[in-house]
């Protein structure tokens, strides 16, 4: 007769995706208070890029793949290099390196990185209405962007600074409601149903 010996499966690991959008939500704030004309760029902003937007989200896609979360994955490793790119974006001229990229190159980075949010919008249609808003307004503030460098208008920059903090509070509220809802076990903040 054999040992039978039972394997639990159980998943022990925390949720990175508040860490993901709040990194992804107060960088994305930060940075907006600039684009809406507020505050000027600034090492604060650069550092955010680095540390919370860029590395804390990379991390926390590294976590969701553990979880088997695909679209977290997806969602926080590619947001999190994008702060990364756009920060060497904005320092590799200033170290001499190579030449600031042309309004056409930035163009279309930013008209690259609309189409993948409004790809990554339609997976949300099957996630909370919180995150819908999140993606929705991430695709809406990278157009205004678009828009803003096509047309080289200083109002157009404005709103999508104002849109932005709006894209990123959301991001802000998604991600402090899954901790307290989880802290709490039950619904502190609505994060609206999931599909």
């Amino acid at each position: 007769m054999t040992d039978t010996k039972i394997v639990s499966l159980k998943e022990n690991t925390a949720n990175p995706a508040p860490l993901g959008l709040l990194a992804f939500g107060m960088t994305t704030v930060l940075l907006n208070i600039k684009n809406a004309g507020i505050i000027e760029m600034s090492p604060m902003i650069l550092c955010m890029g680095i540390f919370y937007g860029g590395t804390a989200q990379v991390i926390a896609g590294i976590i969701e793949a553990k979880k088997n979360n695909t679209f977290g994955l997806t969602a926080f490793t590619s947001y999190g290099f994008f702060w990364l790119t756009l920060v060497g974006l904005i320092l590799i001229p200033k170290f001499g390196w190579m030449p600031a990229p042309s309004n056409g190159s930035m163009i279309a980075f930013l008209t690259m990185w609309g189409i993948f949010t409004l790809l990554l919008f339609f997976g949300t249609f099957k996630l909370s209405k919180a995150l819908q808003f999140v993606f929705g307004s991430l695709t809406v503030l990278f157009f205004l962007l678009v828009a803003a460098h096509v047309t080289g208008n200083e109002e157009v920059e404005h709103l999508a600074g104002y849109e932005g903090i709006i894209c990123g509070a959301s991001a802000i509220y998604t991600g402090v409601a899954q901790v307290l809802n989880e802290l709490y076990g039950r619904v502190v903040l609505p994060l609206g149903p999931v599909a």
